[in-house]
């Protein structure tokens, strides 16, 4: 396919996204496009890391920054000499930000306190190279977390239409892809912003019913505290929900949730998780986590690392803190890097060790796995399946029984059934 070259960091928004990107750039085939994310300072590292690879190795391409990291660091970037312009968030769907502007532009930065602003949006939609397709259905976020930059790199949450939605993933069914992803920046949040404030679960019962034959449908990244009755007698009986939960948790310890400015407790996770185990045993739990959050003492990290087992936790995103410019964690007393870091080692540890036995109490089970093409693939619970062998049928996108044979701790091993 002719056409910039898209580079996404960070979330299944930005993968979403990145497509969005590539229909606004057109034919722009002398383009590199990155698509920043700011989560961490490690990912604003890799990204400007991949810049200037990319700069070398494609000397005669103009490369473009756009995205989250761009958007709170603009002036960093617009500063690099490999980069020919910086696009903002709600710009990167607009053809003419693509086309020729200076290099360097006069506002080095977020403005102070300034948040964007926007409408309704269209759903980004991830492209058929992939067998399970990212749906945009939300982006923003109302909430004021102390650690996140969320809302000054994206704005106020804005939620998609249902018909929007609905239709997007017709086109995924049509396009011959059986599983949609729904994702967001805060998917909870769904529908606060639309006439009649339509619920998340109710935007999953009309996806169900509107499109009887798509045969996968999973969420991302959910807030627990926001699973309201509807959507967890879903998550709980609907066989083409994916029983796959991943919750943003961030802590096990109460005061470091009340400091992060979380909306739930210890408790909410936990009894949430087992309430939902009781009436769905298979379900997955993920949760993404943060170690070394200022004023974090040894016991609070404690409570986190016991999350793991009282959350039965088995796939995780752990990262170790690392202050955003510009919220309100960065001003709270700091623990040193090497500890934050420390304890993060020690938080992946204890989750490899779970993750490496739930994966072997699935050995010698025959799961219906969704083959990707690079010969591996997910299982309902969204273990990540490799294929043992050469499979007959294996063509990316299908969705095949393989009975488990094995697993290195991290990927199951499957043979045809």
């Amino acid at each position: 396919m002719s056409g910039a070259d898209i580079v996404s960091f960070g979330c299944r928004l930005n993968i979403a996204e990145g497509e969005a990107i590539r229909r606004a750039a057109g034919d722009a085939d002398n383009l590199i496009i990155f698509n920043t994310c700011a989560v961490t300072a490690e990912a604003e590292r890799q990204a400007r890391q991949a810049i200037r690879k990319a700069a070398r190795t494609h000397p005669h391409k103009r490369i473009i920054v756009t995205g989250c990291g761009a958007e709170i660091s603009r002036a960093l970037y617009e500063a690099m000499p490999e980069v020919a312009g910086v696009v903002r968030n709600l710009e990167k769907g607009d053809p003419s930000h693509f086309t020729s502007f200076p290099r360097r532009r006069e506002s080095g930065g977020m403005e102070s306190g300034s948040r964007l602003r926007g409408g309704a949006i269209s759903p980004a939609l991830s492209g058929p190279d992939h067998s399970r397709a990212f749906v945009e259905v939300q982006n923003g976020c109302d909430h004021d977390c102390t650690f996140c930059v969320t809302t000054l790199a994206r704005g106020p949450s804005r939620s998609v239409p249902a018909g929007g939605v609905i239709d997007a993933i017709k086109a995924v069914v049509a396009r011959g892809q059986q599983e949609a992803v729904l994702t967001a920046v805060d998917l909870t949040s769904y529908g606060a912003d639309l006439p009649g404030q339509p619920s998340l679960g109710l935007l999953v019962e009309r996806i169900l019913k509107a499109v009887p034959n798509l045969p996968r449908l999973r969420l991302s990244s959910l807030d627990c505290i926001e699973i309201d009755d509807r959507l967890f007698d879903l998550i709980a009986h609907e066989p083409r929900l994916m029983p796959h939960l991943h919750l943003s948790l961030q802590s096990g310890d109460d005061m470091i949730l009340k400091r992060m400015k979380r909306r739930h407790s210890r408790s909410d996770a936990v009894t949430l998780i087992r309430r939902l185990k009781a009436v769905r045993p298979e379900l997955t739990i993920g949760a993404d986590l943060i170690a070394g959050f200022p004023t974090e003492d040894e016991a609070m990290f404690a409570n986190t690392m016991a999350l793991l087992d009282d959350g039965d936790i088995v796939l995780t995103h752990i990262f170790p803190y690392s202050p955003r410019p510009g919220t309100a964690a960065a001003r709270m007393p700091q623990l040193a890097k090497a500890v934050a870091k420390d304890r993060a080692t020690r938080l992946r540890a204890r989750a490899a060790e779970r993750k490496a036995r739930w994966l072997a109490s699935m050995i010698g089970s025959v799961q219906p796995v969704l083959v990707e093409r690079d010969g591996s693939g997910h299982a309902p619970n969204f273990a990540t399946v490799r294929l043992q062998a050469p499979h007959p049928l294996a063509a990316a996108g299908l969705i095949l029984p393989l009975r488990i044979t094995g697993s290195d701790g991290q990927t199951l091993l499957g043979a045809p059934a």
